[in-house]
């Protein structure tokens, strides 16, 4: 199993006349819960959902697609608002209302005790904005030994502008997880003046991570393992229509491909993976996050849609 734990938001999507805003389900955590699901993965979502009208308006998309909800928590709290703006190339930037929301007020009773066997992947705002943030790195820090740890930086720099404070809460989650994935953005924003690729590998090195994966854009995106030279999978050609939910489509068809190749029960079965199967899952995975490119908003594909694409490629 593959529980994946963090936000759930709403995204308010610029219209296509000014002050007209479209709201969208999205949040990185809940965005990875539906790409892991619709690529056949069991992925629950651990997310603490408003009672609100959002809050309601999340649920159901969630359960619409398909994300078991066992772990998620009834929250009095109002829903996360991110609003969406996009530049030339797509890329979006957020400015977020997330003060005292919902998804950051966890509790150390609302989380599972029992992850044995299982992997659990946490990141972006989630692994930031406290109180909830140090509630779920100690939950995961004392199951880390039995639970794989995916940890996905996801750079929010508007949510926390000191990037002292970012790179320091970073590394303390590359201490707890086994997993990193980070975009070339993400590290030269935490590491400025230094290679992404080299800042992974050190990073690597520096916290015994078992593996790191960086996104590129259009350049594709890489995988390190501890002892291998870096590992590189190009990005298929699309039109990008927006970028929105792609690191997450990416990051959810890494895992998928983790579970569906028998890697993701534990820090040992991850350890035990060669880079042959490394690099097929990140070529997977790159074609997951270039079909996500393709639509608005966040809606990454279906496992029957990305070997289409990989079907294609070959060809």
């Amino acid at each position: 199993m593959i529980i994946v734990c963090g936000e759930a938001l709403v995204d308010l999507i610029p219209g296509d006349s000014p002050g007209d805003w479209r709201a969208l389900p999205g949040g990185g955590a809940a965005n990875a819960a539906i790409a892991l699901n619709r690529l056949g993965a069991r992925a629950p979502l651990l997310c603490r959902l408003s009672r609100d009208h959002f809050g309601r308006m999340l649920r159901a998309h969630l359960e619409e697609n398909g994300v078991d909800l066992r772990w998620a928590v009834d929250a009095p709290e109002q829903a996360t608002l991110a609003f969406v703006a996009f530049d030339a190339s797509g890329s979006a930037e957020y400015t977020f209302y997330a003060s005292g929301t919902a998804d950051w007020q966890w509790s150390p009773v609302e989380l599972p005790s029992e992850t044995a066997g299982a992997c659990v992947h946490v990141g972006t705002l989630a692994t930031v904005l406290e109180p909830g943030a140090s509630v779920l790195r100690s939950w995961l820090r004392a199951r880390r030994a039995e639970t794989l740890v995916s940890y996905d930086v996801n750079v929010r720099a508007v949510a926390c502008p000191d990037m002292d404070a970012y790179r320091e809460n970073a590394r303390g989650w590359c201490d707890v997880a086994h997993v990193l994935k980070a975009s070339a953005d993400d590290l030269s924003l935490l590491f400025p003046g230094r290679d992404p690729v080299e800042a992974a590998q050190a990073l690597v090195e520096e916290h015994g991570l078992l593996l790191a994966l960086v996104t590129l854009g259009g350049e594709g995106a890489v995988a390190v393992l501890p002892g291998h030279e870096p590992l590189r999978a190009a990005a298929p050609p699309v039109d990008v229509v927006d970028t929105v939910g792609a690191g997450d489509a990416f990051i959810g068809a890494y895992l998928a491909e983790l579970e569906r190749r028998g890697f993701s029960g534990g820090p040992a079965e991850l350890a035990s993976m060669g880079p042959e199967a490394a690099h097929e899952a990140l070529v997977f995975a790159a074609h997951a996050a270039a079909l996500a490119c393709t639509r608005a908003g966040s809606s990454p594909p279906d496992r029957a849609e990305v070997e289409a694409a990989l079907g294609k490629a070959v060809s």
